[in-house]
């Protein structure tokens, strides 16, 4: 980050944070603007990303940051100067993002238009119909848990090895505000009667989906004005090529990227990455592996499995077919506490102290996940001598097996019906 702006910026970086020091202490985003107008023209883009990260570097709460983010951009709007800002070709990871955002924008000034033809109807008419329109917009935008999964497994773990860590922490927190909404947005909207009224479909609107549109729309802007650019040049071209190659895993929001682009400088042909001691066994106690058995194995167990070393970075996942949370390789290397949402992150850390300490060996949760119960546990590895080594986190769709009843003592596979 610190090769965006030189030395000279620095009396503009002091006065940018003394301005955005202001709306946390209740100025007005607006005779903020108006000063930062006045005092600076245009910000740079990257000059934003600095000063917030310094903030809180000097001791701003994340959470203060998060709190008042929709103030920052109030204040910054129309202020950021993005003639420097590179662009990216279609198929370039940055340009995708784009790309779903602007389907994203599509989807809201439908969903604005759904308000609108509220607004014609009078207050006693039955509205049963626009209700069902709003409810398919909403239902598209659930499409943006992708664009922000890839930010958060994807394009963040590569900020954060450049050193870019607050942003990333304040977006993923901005991102869960914006999920809760649209997930009550939907809620509200399926628990209205099919007897609603315009007057009353008025109101569900604009308390439950307004303030999800406007989360949405706010990060995509957020991401065009600031987090884009600083990425283009924060990033190397190999580590948005390995973003690219990643992201099918993750799937696309309401659009499908782009073909053709592949940088000069990446590898001939992706290749999976072979296990050390390739041609040699594992041996262990109780008997022995190639490494090409034990990878068999570790990816058929029926769970994910996470190893956190001790210093707290995840050094290996299993890669089943079926998995409860997402993960990708760009995860390797990282603090496992940037791995998590912000919210979570007190309970990670207690959790790794427990083990660290001995105090504890386990942690177990279980959650209900979109219908699904999920058993999660956390594990402390230990040598002979008790020294801590790390954590294995253990998760489990157990839906299934909850549920089993009785017994089952006789073979009953179902026959795979044949082609043709």
């Amino acid at each position: 980050m610190s090769e965006l702006l030189d030395h000279a910026s620095r009396p503009r970086k002091d006065l940018l944070k003394h301005l955005i020091l202001q709306l946390h202490e209740g100025a007005a985003p607006q005779q903020v603007q108006r000063q930062l107008v006045r005092l600076m023209g245009l910000v740079p883009y990257g000059l934003v990303v600095e000063v917030e990260q310094e903030l809180m570097a000097e001791g701003l709460p994340p959470e203060e940051v998060t709190r008042l983010c929709h103030l920052h951009g109030a204040a910054l709007e129309g202020a950021i100067d993005l003639v420097a800002a590179p662009t990216a070709p279609p198929g370039h990871p940055a340009h995708t993002f784009r790309q779903e955002n602007a389907a994203l924008r599509r989807e809201l000034d439908a969903l604005a238009r759904v308000r609108a033809a509220l607004d014609a109807l009078g207050g006693a008419e039955p509205a049963a119909e626009v209700l069902l329109a709003a409810r398919e917009h909403l239902n598209a935008l659930t499409d943006v848990e992708k664009h922000y999964l890839r930010k958060e497994h994807l394009l963040f773990p590569y900020l954060e090895k450049h050193g870019v860590t607050g942003p990333p922490k304040v977006m993923w927190a901005k991102h869960d505000e914006a999920r809760a909404l649209l997930r009550g947005a939907l809620e509200a909207l399926a628990a209205a009667p099919a007897g609603t009224t315009a007057e009353e479909a008025r109101a569900v609107f604009d308390l439950a989906a307004a303030p999800a549109a406007q989360a949405i729309r706010d990060m995509a802007e957020r991401e065009e004005q600031i987090l884009l650019p600083m990425s283009l040049d924060t990033l190397q071209e190999l580590e948005w090529w390995e973003i690219a190659r990643q992201s099918d895993e993750y799937g696309y929001c309401l659009v499908e990227p782009g073909e053709g682009w592949r940088p000069a400088s990446a590898p001939p042909a992706p290749t999976e990455p072979e296990p050390s001691a390739a041609g040699h066994r594992l041996r262990f106690a109780t008997g022995s592996f190639s490494p090409r058995e034990l990878t068999a194995l570790l990816d058929a167990l029926p769970l994910d499995a996470t190893f956190v070393d001790a210093d707290d970075r995840v050094r290996y996942f299993t890669h089943g077919k079926e998995r409860v949370f997402a993960r990708s390789r760009a995860v390797l290397g990282r603090k496992v506490q940037y791995c998590h949402p912000p919210s979570s992150v007190d309970t990670v850390d207690r959790i790794l102290a427990g083990l660290r300490s001995g105090r504890h060996d386990r942690a177990a949760f279980w959650i209900e996940k979109r219908g699904r119960f999920v058993h999660i546990e956390y594990v402390a590895l230990r040598d002979a001598a008790g020294a801590y080594l790390g954590c294995l986190e253990v998760t489990q769709d157990l839906t299934e097996k909850r549920a089993l009843t009785g017994e089952q003592r006789l073979l009953s596979w179902k026959e795979e019906q044949a082609d043709g």
